[in-house]
């Protein structure tokens, strides 16, 4: 099996009494983005502005190639804060999780996480979110 190909991450909140503000406190850090439920922004994808149907706190890391899943968690939570209470409170209120993009380059690549990583997910109270992005193109083998 072949190494994955890149790989995306970001950590992030959603709820309807979210505070933005509050979360960076506990946290220990800004996001990336964070909004509050109701709260307008423009929308460069869709060029208009838009009304956040709740709220948001949201900190990524940048694409990895090849893919590097522990290095990004890794880089997403060990700046925050250390305290599990804050985190499993927060888990608690929101929904909360790290999302993974998985980008393939052929049609069996693989990645696996460590014992650490899963750790310092599980004991924060988060979900992992996998989306898996294929490529359209057969691979030189299947043709």
């Amino acid at each position: 099996m072949a190494r994955l190909s890149e790989s995306a991450a970001s950590l992030r909140f959603f709820g309807d009494d979210l505070d933005p503000e509050k979360l960076t406190r506990l946290l220990g850090s800004e996001p990336s983005i964070g909004r509050r439920k109701g709260e307008s922004y423009w929308s460069r994808g869709a060029q208009a502005e838009k009304v956040e149907r709740t709220g948001s706190w949201r900190l990524w890391t940048e694409k990895r190639s090849p893919g590097d899943l522990d290095g990004q968690i890794a880089e997403l939570l060990s700046p925050l804060s250390q305290d599990l209470a804050v985190w499993r409170d927060l888990s608690a209120r929101f929904q909360a999780d790290i999302f993974c993009g998985l980008f393939l380059d052929k049609s069996n690549e693989g990645i696996e996480l460590q014992p650490e990583t899963l750790v310092l997910v599980g004991s924060r109270g988060l979900i992992l979110d996998f989306d898996i992005y294929g490529n359209p193109e057969p691979d030189n083998d299947e043709e």
